[in-house]
């Protein structure tokens, strides 16, 4: 008897997928990238505006709209100063919770000043016609400030009941006072929308400690988002080796550098050379090599399938992939590399639609939707 060729076609797609989702490295293949962008300096971060526009940060300085079809449009006036050297720059934006009726945004930056320069974070009106900040005014400012070129940190996000996370890196030289509560160095801290601190922070209130510390002990975090609980989820890099995924808790001591799964760049070891102590956090997964990750995002969505959903995606810089993490009961059990070969991923972030979309950190930087 004649086969049916519609039935042969349906049993073809059936082991299709069935090969796809059984087969990790088959199922990375399936993912490709849209260009959105193009010739944006060492974008940072993305974030999504109305109407299919996008509002995209470059390191040296500027702040720009994206229009929905790529356009990219003039630098916005109104930013401040900033450190542009080094790891400085004009670094994360998320947009207010509020911004369909205030139209308030959040951006955080090297700043000068003295002493040196340290991690700020603005408040800021993004103007109607989309050319300009309006009402700048900064809302918390790093102490103390340092010369240095390096871990600013810098990774903003609003929680469910308005207060604001920041992620601050330990300024490199300054590793030890990660360790320490009287600076912000190396630590996530969290403040309410004027900058003040929460009186629910967990040091308000003891000697010699900044009220708005929420977390220590880590090195430098370029990636944050809140879990599927709620609760703040953070990377950050390690040394050589040893960079870390933590949930990051209230009065948390995460242990750089008393702590680490790295090294010495060049070798020999940190510290007492210890991975563990009693009373310090232990990372939800980390990589050795370095991935050095920048960017981080819960996929909510599901617009790439159910196998996608509620996974947790990273950012390489030095292997140039997106990561591609596997949850189960609050922990990482399985990774895949997505686009490898796309370029320094700086930013993951998943629009209001439930696309991700990411951004590439070169002199030729890219915007990038993610499809299947």
């Amino acid at each position: 008897m004649r086969k049916n060729p519609a039935m042969r076609y349906t049993r073809f797609l059936a082991a299709a997928i069935v090969a796809v989702l059984t087969n990790p490295s088959a199922w990375a293949q399936a993912w490709r990238t849209e260009t959105i962008a193009s010739g944006l300096e060492n974008p940072w971060a993305v974030a999504f505006l109305p109407q299919g526009r996008f509002l995209v940060t470059e390191r040296p300085g500027r702040m720009r709209v994206v229009e929905a079809d790529g356009r990219l449009g003039k630098p916005l006036a109104g930013v401040p100063e900033v450190v542009a050297r080094g790891q400085g720059g004009l670094l994360d934006v998320v947009l207010d919770s509020g911004f369909d009726r205030n139209r308030e945004l959040y951006f955080c930056f090297s700043e000068p000043g003295a002493g040196g320069n340290s991690t700020a974070l603005a408040r800021a009106k993004l103007s109607d016609d989309l050319s300009r900040l309006e009402n700048v005014r900064v809302i918390f400012s790093g102490k103390p400030k340092v010369e240095s070129s390096h871990h600013f940190g810098c990774r903003i996000v609003e929680t469910r009941d308005g207060h604001l996370f920041l992620t601050l890196g330990d300024r490199y030289s300054r590793m030890r006072d990660a360790q320490t509560l009287d600076t912000h160095h190396g630590k996530v801290v969290r403040i309410q929308k004027d900058g003040t601190a929460p009186r629910d922070n967990p040091f308000v209130g003891r000697a010699g400690a900044l009220p708005e510390i929420w977390s220590y002990g880590h090195r430098n975090m370029q990636g944050a988002a809140l879990g599927p609980d709620g609760a703040l989820w953070t990377h950050e890099h390690g040394p050589q080796g040893g960079d870390e995924i933590n949930i990051a808790r209230a009065g948390r001591n995460h242990g750089w550098p008393v702590i680490t799964y790295g090294e010495n760049y060049g070798g020999g070891k940190i510290g007492e050379g210890i991975t563990e102590r009693a009373g310090l956090e232990q990372p939800l997964k980390y990589w050795v090599p370095s991935i050095a990750p920048s960017g981080m995002a819960f996929l909510t969505s599901d617009k790439y399938g159910a196998a996608a959903r509620g996974n947790l995606f990273v950012g390489s810089l030095k292997f140039g992939y997106l990561a591609r993490l596997e949850l189960a009961e609050g922990k990482v059990v399985r990774e895949h590399k997505l686009l490898e070969g796309v370029g320094r991923v700086r930013d993951v972030r998943q629009s209001p639609d439930g696309w991700l979309y990411v951004v590439t950190d070169s002199a030729q930087g890219q915007l990038l939707r993610l499809r299947q």
